[in-house]
C-alpha cells in the first residue's frame, strides 16, 4: 500500500499534544489524512496541532479526553466519529509515566499506569476495529517502548502496561489480518522533545547511534507502518541500537 492510499482517511490520535503526538498528527495530515487530536490536558498545544493539520488541508478537531475513566475511552471515539466520520487508522499513543522503584509503585500509580498505557488503547481497539473490519481496512498503531523488552528505567509499572500492548497486537492481527486491519506497534526509546527524556543529556553516550532520537524520526516510522497493508503483528523497536532484537 503506498502512503497516497492514507488521502482521505480518517485518523484519532491519543495523546496528540506531546511530542510524539503532534509530529504524528503532521505526517499524517501531509499524507492526506483527516485527523482527530484527543488530549488530556494540553489543550493549548492540541489546537496548534491541529492548526498544523488544517494548514494542510485536511480537516482535524481536538477532543479532550482523561483516558484513565475507563468511560473516556468509548466515549472518545463516539465523538471523533461523530466529528470527522468513521475512524480508520487509530493510533492509541497516549501515556503515562512515573519514573519509581519498586517500593514506590502504589495501587493507584499501578492502576493509572494500566489504564491509560494499556487499557484505553484496548477500549479504543474494541469500539473501533470491528468497524473497520466491516468496511475493509483498517490501521491501528500501538506506541509501545524498549522498555517493554528490557524493563527500562521508569517502573515494573510502565514495563508492565507497554508489554501488556504486545499481547494485543499479536491477537488482534491475526484475527483482523484477513478483512484489512493492519495491527503493529512501534517501540520508541529516549526521543527528545517529550516528556519520557531522562535528565542526564550524558545518557546519550549510552546509545550505539550516539545520540537521541526525534519526534519527527518517530512519526515518520510510525506513517510507513501506517502506509504498508502487508505489515501486520509487528512490534518495531526504535532506539537507536540500544536493544538489538
Amino acid at each position: 500500500m503506498a502512503q497516497e492510499d492514507l488521502q482521505g482517511r480518517v485518523a484519532l490520535v491519543t495523546g496528540g499534544s506531546g511530542g510524539i503526538g503532534r509530529a504524528l498528527v503532521r505526517r499524517l495530515a501531509a499524507a492526506g489524512c483527516h485527523v482527530a487530536v484527543s488530549y488530556a490536558g494540553g489543550a493549548e498545544a492540541a489546537g496548534q496541532a491541529v492548526s498544523e493539520a488544517t494548514s494542510l488541508g485536511v480537516r482535524a478537531v481536538a477532543l479532550q479526553a482523561d483516558l484513565a475513566d475507563p468511560s473516556a475511552a468509548r466515549d472518545l471515539a463516539v465523538r471523533a466519529t461523530a466529528a470527522l466520520g468513521p475512524i480508520d487508522v487509530l493510533v492509541p499513543n497516549a501515556g503515562v509515566s512515573v519514573r519509581t522503584d519498586l517500593a514506590g509503585v502504589d495501587l493507584d500509580l499501578w492502576q493509572r499506569s494500566l489504564a491509560v498505557n494499556l487499557t484505553a488503547p484496548f477500549l479504543l481497539a474494541q469500539e473501533l476495529v470491528p468497524d473497520m473490519a466491516r468496511r475493509g481496512f483498517g490501521r491501528v498503531l500501538f506506541v509501545s517502548s524498549v522498555a517493554a523488552f528490557t524493563g527500562g528505567v521508569v517502573g515494573p509499572h510502565y514495563a508492565a502496561s507497554k508489554a501488556g500492548l504486545h499481547g494485543l497486537v499479536y491477537w488482534l492481527a491475526a484475527t483482523y489480518a484477513a478483512h484489512g486491519v493492519a495491527v503493529n506497534a512501534i517501540a520508541p526509546a529516549l526521543v527528545t522533545g517529550t516528556a519520557m527524556m531522562p535528565a542526564n543529556p550524558e545518557d546519550a553516550a549510552r546509545i550505539p547511534v550516539g545520540r537521541f532520537g526525534t519526534t519527527d524520526e518517530t512519526a515518520d516510522l510510525a506513517v510507513t507502518m501506517l502506509a504498508n497493508g502487508y505489515l501486520t503483528g509487528k512490534i518495531y523497536l526504535l532506539d537507536g541500537g540500544i536493544y538489538p532484537h
